[in-house]
């Protein structure tokens, strides 16, 4: 008997669990992630998969040795602080359920099949969104990446190092991309398309431009009760305006034909005492639009308003990109084999970035949806159905046969 999906989300369900937050936070190398790879790798292996980690940190279980023409399905598992269960994992045992299924029906592919989990895809723990898949890709210098540091200073290098990684090996992987003839990643939909349109099942035909910025407003510490009003260089109220400025500008472009979304979903105030007016704030904004100019426009306006309200406060503001990512199409070709595939599924694009979209520059990609009746994500009330769930491993089971034909 085939693993069932449900069954295999119902043993990972209390790993990470955030006893704080609710939800769940599995991030990049802690031990909630660590435990998520390793169950894994077992459950891989006990269906005769071979399983190796690349020089990025991300994990392939093979089907048939690795080599040219391969068909890689898969997704990451590492979460948002705080997350849902499904962002990640059902792409993840989803690929281990549909490539069990092929296996116990007698079916032999014609090409290599690997099963990917990619290495710190929310950017939660080191700041850079779809980490692996970048180095991996080559759209992200290594260095830069060796060097960045997580809420405790430790570096990606000396993080990936106690895991076994060589640092110094991090970057494209040009022999793993000439092998893979194809990427399908299926993914929990973020957003209300397919509970509207009455289907369990999409296919995606786009990613959103996706830019993210660390904004820092510098102004002077001081004491809450002592320091007049008037005297006052308060980063936080600067902040606070940027914030609601945000808000209002994205505002006015989102609508049923665009998309134009803000939001500044962390904030670290410095020294952070509810008795001291902060000397610095550090704010991460996220600004995505229908396509690369726009964005850039999006975050022209919220950054100039932001240099204002540091200027009337007294502050100053420095602003870095931390990542961008441009407007995704997927491959025409693929996505039209898919929709031959499946038959008659909504094409739906996606206002959320993934490890599929980063990888489309170097190799054809493309992504499955499974319906989320909440149409909530990033949150612990994510949700699908367990029928929807089975639903999405049977449109994943399809489409590798499909892709990897059967051997003659």
């Amino acid at each position: 008997m085939s693993f069932d999906v449900v069954d295999l989300l119902h043993e990972i369900e209390d790993i990470g669990r955030d006893p704080v937050r609710g939800g769940w936070s599995r991030h990049v190398f802690d031990p909630a992630e660590r435990a998520l790879v390793a169950w894994f790798v077992a459950r891989a292996e006990s269906i005769g998969l071979d399983v190796e980690t690349d020089r990025n940190g991300n994990v392939w279980a093979w089907w048939g040795a690795r080599g040219p023409g391969a068909v890689a399905v898969g997704s990451h598992l590492d979460s948002v602080p705080g997350g849902g269960a499904y962002d990640g994992p059902l792409g993840v045992v989803s690929a281990l359920a549909a490539v069990d299924r092929l296996r116990a029906e007698g079916f032999a592919p014609a090409v290599p099949v690997a099963i990917a989990v990619f290495a710190e895809e929310e950017g939660s723990r080191y700041g850079v969104a779809c980490l692996g898949s970048k180095l991996m890709g080559g759209s992200i210098d290594p260095d830069r990446v060796a060097a960045l540091t997580d809420g405790g200073g430790r570096t990606f290098a000396d993080a990936a190092a106690a895991h076994g990684l060589d640092p110094a090996g991090l970057g494209r992987d040009d022999a793993r991309i000439a092998d893979l003839a194809a990427l399908v990643e299926l993914h929990v939909e973020q957003g209300r398309g397919l509970i509207d349109l009455g289907h369990p099942v999409a296919v995606a035909s786009g990613i959103l431009a996706h830019g993210r910025y660390r904004l820092t407003f510098a102004g002077e510490g001081n004491h809450a009760g002592t320091t007049r009003m008037a005297d006052r260089h308060d980063p936080v109220v600067a902040f606070a305006e940027t914030a609601l400025a945000a808000s209002r500008i994205a505002g006015e472009g989102d609508d049923h034909e665009h998309a134009a979304r803000a939001t500044v979903g962390r904030v670290v105030p410095v020294p952070g005492g509810s008795n001291v007016i902060a000397s610095r704030v550090d704010a991460w904004l996220d600004v995505r639009a229908d396509d690369d100019p726009a964005a850039h426009a999006l975050r022209e306006r919220i950054v100039a308003g932001a240099h204002e309200a540091a200027t009337a406060h007294g502050c100053t503001l420095e602003v870095v990109e931390e990542s961008y990512g441009p407007l995704v199409v997927f491959d025409a070709a693929l996505q039209r084999r898919l929709l031959d595939i499946l038959g008659e599924v909504p094409v739906l694009a996606t206002g959320a970035g993934h490890d599929a979209g980063v990888l489309g520059d170097v190799l054809p990609t493309a992504m499955l949806f499974v319906r989320n009746p909440t149409g909530v994500s990033h949150a612990p009330s994510e949700g699908a159905s367990d029928d929807d769930c089975r639903a999405g491993v049977d449109a994943l089971a399809a489409v590798l046969r499909d892709l990897a034909g059967a051997a003659g």
